[in-house]
């Protein structure tokens, strides 16, 4: 999984896998989801991710539930 945050367009933007997608799905205003062809989700998409989220506290978890911290 790869999360990316790009302030020029101010978009954040999950993969949770590779592939190619073939269809989206609005979840909310700003955020869309995107489905491979099996409809297997590959990628979120947060528009105007800085009134959406806080970006200036962001926490991960590996899969040993460790919290890794940026900001």
């Amino acid at each position: 999984m790869r999360i990316r945050y790009s302030d020029d367009v101010d978009i954040i933007t999950i993969n949770l896998r590779e592939g190619e997608p073939v269809d989206s799905v609005d979840l909310a205003p700003g955020v869309i989801l995107h489905l491979s062809r099996e409809g297997l989700p590959l990628e979120i998409e947060i528009l105007d991710a800085s009134k959406l989220a806080e970006l200036g506290s962001i926490s991960f978890e590996d899969s040993r539930m460790q919290t890794i911290k940026r900001g």
